[in-house]
């Protein structure tokens, strides 16, 4: 969904003019916040900025509502799209498989799982195939669909 201080009139040229020019065409849904109620509740309003100038941010919303991560992109800085998507399948995956993804982690590549909560299991990790960078850091492969 996108949120946006314009009018529906401006979204729509928008969309146009982004599929003209591109020719991708959006096809989720964008709000007219035209009150700003929505953007000032969500800190997209930056102070000394232009009163109609609304931030561009990313939220991640789970399907219980809660706010995963925002991402915030000044006026003058483009979004990163293969960012974006990297981190909506790092989040996805990591609910799906209760893992955690390591630094600069991309979709593929081993997940970390969570770390043993008894000696007993510790001591079955070491016998693992897990790649292993110590006792509670381990590293696994797992099917992605």
């Amino acid at each position: 969904m996108g949120l946006s201080i314009d009018s529906i009139h401006s979204h729509i040229a928008w969309v146009n003019n982004v599929k003209k020019n591109t020719g991708v065409l959006f096809k989720f849904p964008i709000v007219a916040d035209i009150d700003m109620k929505v953007s000032k509740l969500f800190g997209m309003l930056q102070p000394g900025e232009s009163e109609t100038a609304a931030v561009r941010a990313v939220f991640f919303i789970d399907p219980t509502g809660k706010v995963r991560l925002i991402m915030y992109y000044p006026l003058n800085v483009g979004r990163n799209m293969e960012e974006i998507k990297r981190v909506l399948i790092a989040l996805q995956a990591s609910d799906k498989y209760k893992v955690a993804m390591p630094l600069n982690w991309k979709p593929g590549e081993k997940k970390i799982i969570p770390p043993p909560k008894t000696g007993d299991d510790m001591l079955e990790r070491e016998k693992s195939s897990y790649e292993m960078v110590d006792f509670y850091l381990a590293k696994k492969e797992l099917a992605e669909n």
